[in-house]
């Protein structure tokens, strides 16, 4: 039986709601690239990569908070890239979010594995492989305390990732997007090809827009913004940054009203 037909008397379930009262950040959603899962292989799945973020994403869960995960797929392929002369971009945007749900079969697999219950749901139809994204039943699986993978981005091309993970934390009703980065936080400038950047501990979505700040696109901070939702952004490398973040301690940068 695999992870994604797994029959839901595998796991225990808690009682209705799942979240547990006094956190910050109740219900969260983790934005986790597809290069985060590449560890230190050049390309694909790195499996100790995998199993070590899926147990930060546990971990999370058992502060009480409730989980969603949008997972890109840029360790695969990202559909910006491949487009050209011989690949619409349109087509080549659907081949990344088919990328996108490999990895989260993968990282179900993994959340399964170290403990907790976990759901693919994709939003482009693939019941044979695993659910076919709503907000209702996303929203089920959520109060039922199992971790939710949501993959195939929006769905529709010229969407990143990004803007996929705040668009289902606003519908999802989530209190806050942890971006997940290979940097502690927003800086002023790239840190690795500026020295002289200084790391913000707090910016408004206004401000990320005006001074064009790429830890996200555009469209995500505006989306963000147009449902206030501040987004944090940590450190994936770091052990146990996740649960870490869901605490709203740790070294982060917070994007808020």
């Amino acid at each position: 039986m695999t992870a994604s037909t797994a029959d839901d008397s595998d796991f225990p379930e808690p009682p209705v709601p799942f979240a547990a009262p006094g956190l910050p950040y109740p219900r969260i959603l983790v934005k986790v690239s597809g290069e985060a899962l590449m560890g230190s292989e050049p390309f694909g799945l790195h499996p100790p990569t995998v199993a070590r973020i899926a147990r930060d994403l546990v971990a999370a869960r058992a502060l009480g908070c409730e989980v969603a995960v949008v997972v890109g797929g840029g360790n695969i392929l990202r559909g910006a890239r491949v487009a050209g002369e011989d690949l619409d971009r349109a087509t080549a945007d659907h081949m990344g979010m088919l990328a996108t749900v490999m990895n989260g079969l993968a990282l179900e697999a993994a959340i399964e594995a170290a403990g907790a219950p976990a759901r693919t749901l994709s939003a482009i139809p693939m019941p044979t492989v695993c659910e076919p994204y709503a907000r209702q039943p996303a929203n089920r699986h959520l109060r039922r305390g199992r971790i939710v993978v949501l993959t195939g981005g929006t769905g529709n091309p010229y969407f990143t990732t990004d803007t996929g993970a705040v668009l289902r934390a606003a519908e999802l009703d989530c209190d806050a997007v942890l971006k997940a980065t290979n940097v502690d936080g927003v800086y002023t400038a790239d840190p690795k090809k500026d020295p002289t950047a200084t790391r913000y501990d707090r910016i408004t979505h206004d401000e990320a827009l005006a001074r064009d700040l790429k830890v996200m696109d555009a469209a995500a901070f505006a989306l963000a913004r147009e449902a206030s939702l501040p987004i944090i952004v940590f450190d994936i490398r770091e052990p146990g940054a996740i649960a870490t973040a869901a605490k709203g301690e740790g070294r982060v940068t917070v994007v808020a009203p």
